[in-house]
Formats: C-alpha cells, sequence, structure tokens
C-alpha cells in the first residue's frame, strides 16, 4: 500500500453496518476507515425513500460527475418527508448477468455517494468491501466508488484474481469484463458481465482523472495468498488473513467437513495461516478476526503483520448503522456475560459458514425462522446456473421452496437456509415492510463479542469508534 501503513483497518461488515458515519469516524482517527460496499444500491434507494433524513444523499449527489445521472435517480426515488411507515419500499428489480440501465446507474451512484460521504470533511483515505459472492454488480459498483476517490478495495466471501485487473482499466474509464461463476456451465462456457464506462458519460461532463486504488484481498490460508500472487493480473497491495474467529461469513474448513455436537464446523491444523508464508511473500498483511486488545495488537505486530483488521468492536459502537436497539441489547449481553455466537454452516445461502450472533426475536430464533414466509426479493445471494437449454437462470436456497426446486435446486439444500439479503437490510432500519410486519433481522458478530465491554464508558452501554481506537493502541 501506498504511503504509512495503518495499524488498523475497520472491517467492511454487512449490510450499511460500516455506513459512511463509521468510516468517515475511523479515518478521521488516522486508521482506515471502510464501508460495506454489499446492497449500496438498495441502501440507497430505501434512504432517499424515507426522505433522504439529513439530506446527506442528496448533498452528495451535488457533487457526483454526471449531474444527469444523479436527477434521474432522485426522480424515480426520492420521496419528500418519507413513504409513510407502514407502507413497502419500491422494488428495484434483482441482479442479472444483463443489467437494466437504471440498475447499472444505481450501482454507480450510490458507491459514489457512500465513498464520498465517508471522505467528506478530511483529507485521509477511505476503503471499500466487497463480496465475491456478489459478482453481478462489481463493475459499475466499483467504477462509482472509484470516481469518489476511493483509497482502497478489500474483497472478500470468495477469490476475486480478476479484480486488479479491471481496477487498472476502470482507472483509466476503459471498459472491462469480469468472468461469473455459473454452476453447472461447461468448460467452454465463457459468462462474462462487462462494463463500458463511455457508455455512462454525459456529453457536458468530462471523465475526471482517476487514482487506481490499493487492492487488499481477504483470505483464509497462506496457499491462497501464493496463488493469487500467481494467478491476479494487476498488482496486488496486500492481504487480510482472516481466522474463523471473524463474524459474518467464514471460509469452510478445509477437508472433510466435521461438526460439533451442536452443529458447528470443527477447524483443525489446515485452517491455520502459517504467517512464516506471508512474511516471504514480502506484502504488508493484517490480521483479522477477534483482534480486539491492546495485546493482541501487539502479538500481530510481532508475527510480522502491517496491523490487524477489527470488526465487531466497530460493529457495536455508536457510529455503525445497526439500530440503535439492537445495538444496545448486543452490548448488554456482552456486559452480562451471556453473548453467544455460533458458527452455523446453513444460514447462509452462500454455502459458507456464517456466524449467527443470538438475540431473541431475531431469525437466530427457529420459531422466528420458521414462521417467517419465504420472499426472495433482493436476489444479491441468488446464484446463476446453468439451464438444460444453455441459458443461464439464478436461484437461492432460501427463496420459495417450490421456486427452488423448480430451477433444479435440491432438497436438501432449503433446511436451515435464511434470507440474509432482507435480515441484513433490517440491521439497519431499512427491512422490507410486509402485511405482517417487517422483516426480522439477523446479526452477524464475530468470536470476540462477549469482550465488547472493555470499549464502553462507565456505566454506559454506548461507545464509539474513538474509544475502539484508543484503547485497541493503549
Amino acid at each position: 500500500m501506498h504511503g504509512n501503513l495503518l495499524k488498523i483497518i475497520q472491517g467492511g461488515m454487512g449490510v450499511g453496518v460500516s455506513n459512511w458515519r463509521l468510516a468517515r469516524a475511523v479515518s478521521q482517527l488516522g486508521q482506515l476507515g471502510v464501508v460495506s460496499g454489499t446492497g449500496l444500491d438498495i441502501v440507497m434507494a430505501r434512504r432517499l425513500q424515507d426522505g433522504d433524513p439529513g439530506g446527506h444523499v442528496r448533498r452528495a449527489l451535488g457533487q457526483f460527475t454526471f449531474p444527469k445521472m444523479a436527477q434521474r435517480v432522485l426522480q424515480a426515488l426520492f420521496v419528500p418527508g418519507g413513504i409513510p411507515s407502514d407502507a413497502a419500499y419500491k422494488p428495484f428489480g434483482m441482479h442479472i448477468l444483463k443489467d437494466k440501465r437504471a440498475q447499472a446507474e444505481l450501482c454507480i451512484v450510490s458507491n459514489f455517494v457512500e465513498v464520498f460521504l465517508a471522505r467528506e470533511g478530511h483529507a485521509n483515505r477511505v476503503g471499500i468491501n466487497y463480496l465475491e459472492k456478489i459478482q453481478l454488480p462489481h463493475l459499475p459498483s466499483l467504477y462509482g466508488a472509484m470516481l469518489a476517490g476511493v483509497g482502497v478495495v478489500i474483497v472478500g466471501a470468495g477469490i476475486a484474481v480478476e479484480m486488479p485487473a479491471v481496477l487498472d482499466l476502470l482507472a483509466k474509464h476503459q471498459a472491462a469484463t469480469y468472468s461469473l461463476h455459473v454452476r453447472g456451465a461447461q468448460a467452454d462456457t465463457d459468462v462474462q458481465a462487462v462494463f463500458d464506462p463511455a457508455l455512462y458519460r454525459e456529453e457536458t461532463a468530462a471523465p475526471p482523472p482517476l487514482t487506481r486504488p490499493d487492492f487488499l484481498p481477504i483470505i483464509s490460508s497462506d496457499t491462497l495468498a501464493t496463488m493469487f500472487l500467481r494467478k491476479a493480473k494487476g498488482s496486488v497491495e496486500g492481504f487480510v488473513v482472516e481466522t474463523p474467529l471473524a463474524g459474518g461469513h467464514n471460509a469452510p474448513p478445509r477437508g472433510t467437513l466435521h461438526l460439533t455436537a451442536d452443529g458447528q464446523p470443527i477447524y483443525g491444523p489446515r485452517d491455520v495461516v502459517d504467517l512464516a508464508v506471508m512474511r516471504k511473500l514480502g506484502l504488508p498483511f493484517w490480521l483479522g478476526g477477534s483482534y480486539d486488545s491492546p495485546g493482541q495488537v501487539q502479538a500481530a505486530l510481532a508475527a510480522g503483520a502491517a496491523g490487524v483488521q477489527v470488526g465487531t468492536a466497530f460493529a457495536l459502537c455508536e457510529e455503525s448503522g445497526l439500530l440503535p436497539d439492537l445495538r444496545r441489547a448486543l452490548v448488554a449481553q456482552a456486559m452480562g456475560g451471556t453473548a453467544r455466537v455460533s458458527t452455523d454452516p446453513l444460514a447462509s445461502p452462500t454455502g459458507f459458514p456464517f456466524k449467527v450472533a443470538q438475540l431473541n426475536g431475531t431469525l437466530s430464533e427457529d420459531a422466528v425462522y420458521r414462521r417467517r414466509h419465504r420472499i426472495c426479493d433482493l436476489g444479491f445471494l441468488r446464484e446463476p446456473y446453468r439451464r438444460a437449454d444453455g441459458t443461464i437462470g439464478y436461484r437461492c436456497p432460501a427463496e420459495p421452496e417450490a421456486s427452488f426446486l423448480a430451477k433444479g435446486g435440491q432438497a436438501e439444500d432449503l433446511d436451515g437456509r435464511k434470507c440474509v439479503c432482507n435480515a441484513l437490510m433490517a440491521n439497519i432500519g431499512l427491512g422490507q415492510r410486509l402485511p405482517g410486519g417487517i422483516e426480522p433481522c439477523l446479526l452477524t458478530l464475530g468470536d470476540s463479542f462477549a469482550n465488547v465491554g472493555r470499549f464502553c464508558r462507565p456505566g454506559s452501554l454506548d461507545y464509539g469508534a474513538a474509544d475502539v481506537i484508543r484503547i485497541l493502541l493503549g
């Protein structure tokens, strides 16, 4: 990475948990603030339908590179004063291989807005985090973030070997392609997303010069790091090394999957990253997964890491996008010694193990999960698959059972799968309003959840990003 190496990278968590407020607070304090790039198009669309509280989205849109595009988004989505509290949010269509222009524009604009707001008022760098499991919106999303001057791109939940070359092309406003994983595709099948910035340029606005952001893939093994450097066409500036103690999606255990008595994956020696190999690669790396104390930060530095990635501690601070009541309920659990996080091998439609924090009234309760009527109206985690006639379809094991089975899905893949897309929107107060209420939440935190009380102010369930950084850096 260019410039001084930062000791703390704030995790790019959830949908809107690592929002622009959190990333800005962390970057202003001299560390790397990171916004979550997951589902930003829907997040911004719903903020605008809620009336854009505080006017932040509209302020950022006023600085957007292409004014006509910004105006189209506003006209389509902004509701002065907000929609009624019991009214459903407007559907905007699910991503497919060839998105409609309006969907691509929403990706460009929303990523610009989030990064712009995170960078506002300071000169330090800001990063953005994407999930490789959500490939379809990658190209327009990256371009929008780069138009806003994003400094670092971090990608997890998959091995994004094509990302460095894409960043090189988009930095020059050149067309880029991205290979998509399609279940059942034949060996000679070449399925690619295509994005050409020239098609979105406006006559009156010359494209601004762009700086190519640094790229940090998230990896779970030294073998993957070595493979990445061998296959990537374009520069890699470092790695984030995540252990199974991290929140969100974890890499599956290497080898045969074995479960504990309560159904959690068992990780073994093969899942331990050889830091000697990481040091020999000659690139900076940051360690992630319950690095939540000054001692652990120092241990990471002593092991040759440039620093640590911290998620859970920031997810539960005041600047986080989590609903305040949820955040405080979780902190109260930690303070009371009742915090519980489990690694669920079934919850996520991706097939990756997923950390679930237990909280009453959320999808972590089986009764809440069984009661929810299956709906798939966001579709970020849908998997493209090849139909018998060679065309591309999309399915998700968390969608309605009959629909999934009709698309060739297997019945054994249905049970336990949770609609992560809708649940994560609900975590930040943007859950879809249904006739029977609002979509239920599903919280994900790392194993360090039990220790967040160390950051709280005396007699309070609240703490800020500054408290986390102050304590971690001693």
